[in-house]
């Protein structure tokens, strides 16, 4: 389909019995559209007082004109919805390797942080929009393989591999992202600094509760536990199913906000998600087929990383540089990069096809 004419108006509109219309926004007789310029004035007026505003273009490494719609944490969150490294979260493993149709990938734990934090942040009078794009792109720094890849890429970095500092400064970094929305990919981590804006630190509490939450659900979902297995603690002031546990929560932490104006959460609501937190890490992350799973992935991406900076020309896109990096320290940088972005699926086939390694040591999970 084509559209249709609307009413003999020289546009087109996209059903034929379309009768949307929201009127003109008018000053006196003038037209006045909302720009990006006027919903900043509104924004510095509705947040919070330590609310962070969204000004012009926004603070970034390469400097640009600002948008005439969008503000400049919008644009960010735009940014990293559609790039490459949002988008391979698909393929990268939350908890189970190569999950089935209804278990987490990193990508739905994103969006589900994302959900978290946005609600934590619109009722708190936060800016959203860099809530959001923190959220969203909190996680894009993993490896393949979950958590094991850290393990398995420390080596190969100067200071161990960290996903939070390497999402912002390597991962996202073709990106020119606002500072405000690094810091907060960068420190989103408990065992970081902390994030400089309020938004980043809902992005912290958010992204705790959300895979708490969903992990759980999942493992439940796969019989490795049962909702009789909580601890009481957990039972009784969270619930024992997602939406209840969730909903505890993010009602404590918007409480807990609007009565101090600080980042945090209650400690009888506190003690229980560090005992749900906990209750996971015994039962679900450390349980001996996780154990064996991440020994399988820390061998194949340190060999993937080993075979990639011997050959840096095999790297996509980098023949010709490749060439040049060859036996150069920067080689080793960019085969951790490449690695890195793998999805779960591409990094066994590369593994296989490149390493000869057996199928029987890939992680379980992989399709045979």
């Amino acid at each position: 389909m084509e559209g249709y004419n609307a009413n003999g108006e020289e546009l087109t509109v996209a059903h034929q019995d379309s009768t949307a219309h929201i009127g003109r926004l008018l000053t006196s007789d003038t037209v006045r559209p909302i720009t990006r310029a006027s919903r900043e004035e509104v924004e510095d007026a509705s947040l919070a007082p330590g609310a962070t505003r969204s000004r012009g273009a926004g603070k970034r490494e390469r400097e640009e004109e600002p948008d005439e719609f969008r503000t400049c944490f919008e644009r960010d969150r735009d940014r990293i919805l559609h790039s490459s490294a949002f988008r391979r979260l698909a393929g990268k493993t939350q908890v189970f390797i190569f999950p089935d149709d209804h278990q987490r990938t990193r990508l739905t734990h994103a969006l589900e942080v994302a959900q978290v934090a946005t609600g934590v942040a619109r009722a708190t009078g936060l800016n959203v929009a860099l809530t959001e794009a923190i959220a969203i792109g909190h996680d894009c720094g993993h490896g393949p393989g979950g958590h094991a890849s850290e393990d398995a890429l420390h080596p190969f970095v100067e200071g161990g591999f960290d996903h939070a500092v390497w999402g912002a400064d390597v991962s996202l970094s073709n990106l020119n992202l606002c500072v405000e929305t690094l810091d907060g990919i960068r420190n989103h981590s408990w065992s970081r600094p902390a994030p400089m804006t309020p938004e980043g630190e809902i992005v912290s509490w958010a992204d705790r509760i959300a895979y708490v939450c969903h992990d759980f659900e999942d493992a439940v979902s796969a019989g490795i536990v049962d909702t009789d297995d909580l601890p009481a603690i957990v039972r009784e002031r969270c619930g024992v199913r997602r939406g209840q546990q969730l909903g505890s929560f993010i009602n404590a932490m918007i409480k807990t906000i609007q009565d101090t104006g600080i980042i945090g959460m209650d400690d009888w609501h506190a003690q229980a998600l560090a005992a749900f937190r906990s209750f996971n890490y015994e039962t679900i992350y450390l349980r001996e087929a996780s154990e064996r799973n991440g020994k399988a992935v820390v061998g194949v991406l340190r060999g993937l990383v080993e075979y990639f900076a011997e050959r840096p020309e095999e790297i996509p896109g980098g023949l010709e540089r490749g060439r040049d990096l060859l036996g150069q320290p920067a080689a080793l940088h960019e085969a951790v990069a490449y690695v890195a972005g793998m999805t779960d699926r591409f990094a066994c086939r590369s593994a296989v096809t490149l390493l000869n390694w057996p199928m029987d040591q890939l992680p379980s999970g992989i399709d045979r």
